[in-house]
């Protein structure tokens, strides 16, 4: 009697093909004033907004566009890099600067402070996001550091 089959970590886009994707994806958002690609959380169980964060090493306002999803007033992300190693830039500049704004469609902008979610709100908040992808864990496999799971709550 075999054992357990075992599973490979699901297959991901190369990376080239991943940074194109982001820059017609900004590029997209741009043109269209923001009216193509964000989508509220409640329409999949995740959404895509649009966050600025201040760059930690130009102070210049940075732009990007991430998955979230709602806990109650607060949203969370995961700072994932496309599944590649290392950070992606949104969470380093958070590390720096971790006050935001956050824009959601059809809303007014949201002033917001980032944190790490640690312990048992980050075991929480990453069963929520394996619920909407059940390949959550296989992606996360691919990294040797721990995926980043971002609360942004209301500021002031």
């Amino acid at each position: 009697m075999a054992g357990p089959t075992p599973t490979r970590p699901p297959r991901v886009p190369p990376s080239w093909f991943v940074h194109s994707a982001w820059r017609f994806h900004r590029a997209l958002h741009r043109f269209s004033g923001g009216r193509f690609l964000w989508t509220p959380s409640n329409e999949r169980g995740w959404g895509a907004l649009h966050l600025t964060t201040v760059g930690r090493r130009t102070g210049r306002p940075r732009g990007v566009i991430i998955g979230y999803l709602e806990d109650g007033p607060r949203l969370v992300a995961i700072a994932m890099n496309g599944w590649e190693e290392g950070h992606p830039a949104w969470w380093l500049n958070l590390e720096t600067h971790p006050d935001a704004v956050v824009r959601l469609p059809g809303q007014p902008p949201r002033h917001v402070r980032a944190r790490l979610a640690a312990g048992d709100e980050r075991e929480r908040l990453w069963a929520r996001w394996r619920a909407v992808d059940p390949r959550l864990d296989g992606y996360a496999g691919r990294r040797s550091t721990q995926t980043p799971v971002v609360v942004l709550e209301p500021a002031g």
